[in-house]
């Protein structure tokens, strides 16, 4: 007898033959086959891998524990492959490969080859590195994504070596945007403006590629936030676009040193300050001073000037404002709208290379 309590009563019935049973499991088996054939043909994430996985590398790096110091680390780091004018290159984090003994960077693909490494050109502000290997013809470029035209709520997927574990996948979401004043060890970086994720990332997923639903990679996984040293779901992505001015400085053996605007800000602007110069809010970036003869002088900013949006990008503060200019190719050109006398205008500017005596 089977009994079974339905709305508080018992009540008795007649036991199903196992017989019965069995075979009802075996077509929910087959109804279970079909339907998960319809979905993997509907699967985004399956094919997201499919295109991404080749243009992943592994990256085992022998570290100089401490400088003057003989002993050394093993650590295990990602990359993955550019293709720029026709030339294939490996693009990772600068802390990946740095510090390292001489020969101490070993570079293998998903099928275990492995390739020599010629030359590596890094920028520590960017925690940027730039690879060049000579089996060339071995490489599968990743396609290069708009990481500007990435939202919040997107879905990703994070490509790496998380504690040495090649080619390893895991999906989520962008959580925030821009993401600044990250305390990243040692390595100095201070050219910021992350993409924030809760795609599981770890040690060892350092310089991979975050990647989107379009399969095209939009960010490197730098860093993670974490009281454990493991994932605690909040990850710190380069954006690519912001990546790819770096690399064609390294590429073109130029110094990073960024693009200069020549404007002093307040790093104090207020509600109440921004209420006086017509601003609702304290928005944008108050201008308190230019430097003579520099590309804002010559195009007329002036003292009280807020900047609003530079190249059609919102400003958020003065970090904001340095790190859009910074990532601007010198020599380009720059729309800004400013609030002047309470009124919106527009100016143009051309941007120049830093001179060395300036800090921004």
């Amino acid at each position: 007898m089977a009994a079974s309590l339905l709305s508080g009563r018992l009540v008795v019935g007649q036991e199903q033959p196992v017989s019965v049973a069995l075979d009802a499991r075996e077509r929910l088996f087959e109804q279970l086959a079909t339907d998960a054939a319809q979905f993997d043909a509907r699967n985004i994430l399956k094919k997201v891998v499919r295109v991404s996985k080749p243009s992943v590398v592994h990256i085992q790096s022998r570290k100089i524990v401490q400088s003057g110091s003989r002993r050394t680390i093993e650590e295990a780091g990602s990359g993955f492959v550019i293709e720029i004018n026709q030339q294939k290159y490996i693009l990772t984090n600068r802390h990946v490969v740095f510090p390292t003994v001489a020969d101490g960077v070993k570079i293998s693909l998903e099928d275990s080859s492995q390739l020599t490494v010629e030359n590596i050109a890094s920028d520590p502000a960017s925690d940027i590195a730039v690879i060049t290997v000579r089996e060339t013809e071995l490489l599968v470029p990743a396609r290069v994504g708009d990481s500007g035209r990435m939202e919040i709520g997107d879905f990703v997927v994070a490509i790496g070596s998380p504690f040495g574990l090649t080619h390893s996948i895991t999906y989520g979401i962008i959580s925030a945007k821009g993401r600044k004043d990250l305390v990243l060890g040692t390595q100095g970086v201070v050219i910021q403006d992350f993409i924030q994720t809760d795609a599981a990332i770890n040690p060892g997923n350092s310089g991979g590629p975050l990647v989107s639903m379009r399969g095209e990679v939009i960010g490197i996984n730098t860093a993670i936030a974490s009281s454990s040293g493991g994932n605690e779901g909040i990850g710190f992505t380069i954006p690519i676009s912001m990546a790819m001015v770096v690399v064609g400085q390294l590429l073109d053996k130029e110094t990073v040193r960024g693009a200069y605007l020549g404007v002093r800000m307040d790093h104090d602007f207020t509600d109440s300050t921004a209420l006086k110069l017509g601003l609702s809010h304290a928005r944008g970036v108050r201008i308190t001073g230019v430097t003579e003869s520099s590309p804002a002088d010559k195009a007329k900013i002036t003292p009280n000037d807020v900047i609003l949006s530079f190249n059609g990008t919102l400003v958020e503060n003065d970090d904001h404002l340095a790190n859009l200019v910074s990532l601007t190719p010198v020599g380009n050109k720059a729309s800004l709208l400013l609030l002047r006398n309470r009124k919106p205008i527009r100016v143009e500017v051309q941007l120049t290379s830093r001179p060395q005596s300036e800090e921004k």
